[in-house]
This record gives structure tokens, C-alpha cells and sequence, in this order.
């Protein structure tokens, strides 16, 4: 088991460390094997990572390197992958609803009876396998106006909310930028924020995505600030592109999380980038060393 030591692979090794760099030159282990070594973190941000932007490396495996990371946990995970975290006492820190989707939501009446009955399946069994987060989306327009959109949406929360607060979960509203996903509803924090203040219960929350809300409304401090009693959970990635939240995109993420801390935020931080690198996990490395404050 040997390996021909180019200048690439030397100056890889380097990037690694001595030890991790022997293993991988030798062939021994691969790239992404060597390269994740135990990262210790001030765990001041509770961080985690969607698994959909990760998803060629088995999720068994993902989540040991996610835990040697310093994370907590991985966000969006269907109801059959939620056993597994528990087993590798990882968190899914946000939770697919089967039959909920980002066109088809809660600003449809025509929708509520069917996501009505998904909620009311899977919520009970979220606090069983304790996923303390589920998703929900506002749909897309489809003509509508906004306080029409509002009015509906609450409407049909108002049926999922009771659940929520018997069992002891979140339901949470995910902000999305309407330039990526066309003619999505819940594209500004103040459009979501009016529902979760007409809902008035602790058990709903916004879903803020800084790169959506990037997209479409800048003044991101601020506006954490602004709202953050109705963010219950936050999403990273790079703007142009949606790549690594490196210095090769304009979204200043230190002091941005700094912010977060400051109001005495206590949920999940997920990173939803996707990786432009060969490295994927480098890169996810990286993103936990940039967030780690």
C-alpha cells in the first residue's frame, strides 16, 4: 500500500498535519479520512450541518465525522433517519415532515387537511425520537397577496400548534429567497414574523436562512436583532453562489454569529452550503472553525 508522493499530495500533507499526512501519503486512509481529526470547539454555537448538501457520504459514517467536528447534530432528516442519530447520540436538529414541501403549504386552505394530518403524525413521534425541531414551509404564492397569505397560514397552523405545544416540539416556518425559489411566499422576516406574532406560541418560529435573507433584504444584524424572538433556528451559507462561508464570498459570518450570541440565542446554528471543494469535509471543517466563537 504505497502512494507516489507528488508536490500536490506534500503540500495536501502539509494542510493536514504530520500525523494525518503520513497516513493519507501512504494510502493508508483516504483524503477525507485524514483530514478529520478531532476538532475541539468553544461550543458556545451549537452547530450542525443539512445533510442533503453532504449526502454522497453515508449518513452513518457523516455523522461520526460530524461529531468529531464539534457538532451537535444534522439538520433535515427524514423520519427514518432519526433513529440512527439517536443510536450515535447526535441530534437532528431540524426534522422533514413527509407530504410538507416548499411549493405546497399552509398559505393554501386547500393544503391544510393533508399537512394537518402529517403534523399530527409526525410531531409525537418527533418528541419520541427527540428531534426537538420539524419544518414547515408557507408555499408559493400562486397569485395571492400577502395578508391573504398570513391569514392562511395561521389558519392552519392554529391546528398544528395545540400539537406542537402538547408534545413539546417546534414547528418551524423556513424564510427562503423567491429569486432562487420562484414565487415562494415567506421571503421576508417581517411577512413571517406577522405569523408566528398572530400565532403567539412559543412552539412556532422562523427559520432564518442568512443566505436567502441576504438575497433579498440585506441588513442582516439588524434584522437579527430586530426579530429575534421569533427565530428559532439559523441556516449558513455563502452568497454569490451558496458555496463555503470562506472569504471568497461577501457574508461577513463572525460578526454576524457574534450578533446571534448577543441575543442570547440557545438553538441550533445548521450550515446549508454547498461545496465548490474536492474536500467537502475541509470545507465543513472550516465552516465550524469560522462559526466557533
Amino acid at each position: 500500500m504505497t502512494k507516489k508522493i507528488s508536490r500536490r499530495n506534500m503540500l495536501h500533507g502539509l494542510a493536514l498535519g504530520t500525523a494525518a499526512a503520513v497516513a493519507y501519503q501512504s494510502g493508508m486512509v483516504s483524503a477525507q479520512e485524514a483530514v478529520v481529526e478531532e476538532l475541539k470547539v468553544k461550543g458556545n454555537v451549537r452547530q450542525s450541518v443539512s445533510y442533503w448538501c453532504f449526502g454522497s457520504i453515508p449518513l452513518n459514517e457523516f455523522a461520526d465525522i460530524c461529531k468529531k467536528l464539534g457538532m451537535v447534530g444534522v439538520d433535515l432528516l427524514g423520519p427514518d433517519q432519526w433513529e440512527l442519530m439517536l443510536k450515535k447520540d447526535m441530534i437532528v436538529t431540524m426534522g422533514n415532515v413527509p407530504g410538507a414541501g416548499i411549493p405546497k403549504g399552509f398559505n393554501h386552505v386547500e393544503n391544510h387537511d393533508e399537512l394537518v394530518a402529517a403534523y399530527e403524525k409526525w410531531i409525537p413521534e418527533a418528541a419520541k425520537m427527540k428531534v426537538p425541531n420539524l419544518i414547515c414551509f408557507s408555499g408559493n404564492r400562486n397569485g395571492m397577496g400577502d395578508e391573504q397569505g398570513i391569514e392562511n397560514c395561521v389558519k392552519g397552523l392554529q391546528r398544528v400548534v395545540p400539537i406542537a405545544e402538547k408534545h413539546g416540539v417546534n414547528v418551524v416556518m423556513e424564510l427562503l429567497n423567491s429569486k432562487d425559489h420562484g414565487d415562494y411566499h415567506a421571503d421576508t422576516t417581517p411577512w413571517g414574523a406577522e405569523i408566528a406574532h398572530k400565532l403567539g406560541s412559543e412552539r412556532f418560529k422562523l427559520l432564518y436562512d442568512i443566505y436567502h435573507m441576504q438575497r433579498m433584504e440585506g441588513d442582516i444584524i439588524n434584522n437579527i436583532r430586530k426579530f429575534k424572538d421569533v427565530i428559532g433556528h439559523y441556516h449558513t451559507a455563502g452568497n454569490p453562489g451558496r458555496n463555503e462561508i470562506d472569504d471568497t464570498q461577501e457574508i461577513n459570518y463572525p460578526p454576524i454569529v457574534k450578533a446571534i450570541l448577543e441575543t442570547d440565542y440557545k438553538g441550533f446554528f445548521a450550515h446549508e452550503f454547498m461545496p465548490k471543494r474536492q474536500d467537502k469535509i475541509a470545507s465543513l471543517r472550516q465552516a465550524v472553525e469560522i462559526c466557533d466563537l
